[in-house]
């Protein structure tokens, strides 16, 4: 992985132009697992069933990159999968384009505010639904991005007029206000065990592309990256490993060997 890792690196400091991310998750809604469970079935039940049609859409995903050339011709590609803790599969894809998307061309392949309902609804509901991060900070202390009283993804983001590249290889992504001619919408969703009804605007979208949410109805994130950070964090996912716990059972009053408890 190390080889691999170093291999990827080197090119991209070297001749290739441009880089894509997009992150997918499996949809559980998606119709090929729905029409597949039996009653009393959910899709939790079923990972057999998750891996092979999440297999089947990341591989019609990367063919739509790579093959039919959406943003453009690539030189080449790589990709990890991990496993979320509801069981759920998602992908961390890395694209090297042979052109460079240049800055003033981010907002026609990326777009991180909500499509207009009555101009394009369908695509409305396919972001309400997936792309939106849930409200957190003074809305929802209780959610789980939040961390020493802070979202650990960083939401709410700013509100842009304009796309603004950073320093870091990341851009910020334009996301207009409602008075700037953004959308605000009200919404219900679940918050501290209880549906509420809550509104927001441009600030709690996460970056997607309206192609890819378009066609494949889930969660997929697209980010514009020009960094080899990128290519770190992709790689460090296949030796990460997953959460582990050490217990054992014994007598109430028994001595507590320490020792023993380290090395395990």
């Amino acid at each position: 992985m190390g080889i691999t890792k170093e291999r990827y690196v080197k090119t991209s400091r070297g001749r290739i132009e441009g880089e894509s991310y997009p992150l997918t998750t499996c949809n559980p809604k998606w119709q090929e697992i729905q029409q597949e469970l039996t009653e009393g079935r959910a899709p939790s039940d079923r990972h057999d069933l998750l891996a092979r049609v999440f297999r089947q859409k990341l591989i019609k995903l990367v063919n739509i990159i790579t093959k039919s050339h959406v943003f453009g011709p690539t030189r080449c590609w790589m990709y990890s999968i991990e496993w979320k803790k509801r069981g759920l599969p998602h992908a961390h894809i890395l694209i090297w384009l042979r052109n460079k998307i240049k800055a003033d061309q981010i907002d026609s392949v990326i777009s991180a505010e909500l499509p207009d309902p009555e101009r394009d609804p369908q695509l409305f509901e396919i972001i309400i639904k997936t792309m939106i991060h849930c409200p957190c900070g003074s809305i929802n202390s209780n959610s789980p991005c939040m961390e020493n009283k802070k979202c650990t993804k960083r939401y709410p983001k700013q509100l842009l007029h304009d796309t603004e590249t950073g320093d870091d290889g990341y851009p910020s992504y334009r996301r207009r206000s409602s008075e700037d001619g953004g959308i605000k919408v009200k919404i219900k969703m679940r918050i501290n065990n209880s549906i509420q009804e809550i509104e927001i605007d441009n600030k709690w979208v996460v970056a997607y592309c309206p192609l890819l949410s378009r066609t494949f109805q889930a969660h997929i994130n697209m980010e514009y990256c020009n960094s080899v950070k990128s290519i770190k964090y992709i790689c460090k996912y296949v030796n990460e490993g997953s959460d582990q716990a050490v217990f054992g059972l014994g007598r109430d009053g028994a001595p507590v060997d320490e020792i023993s408890n380290y090395q395990l």
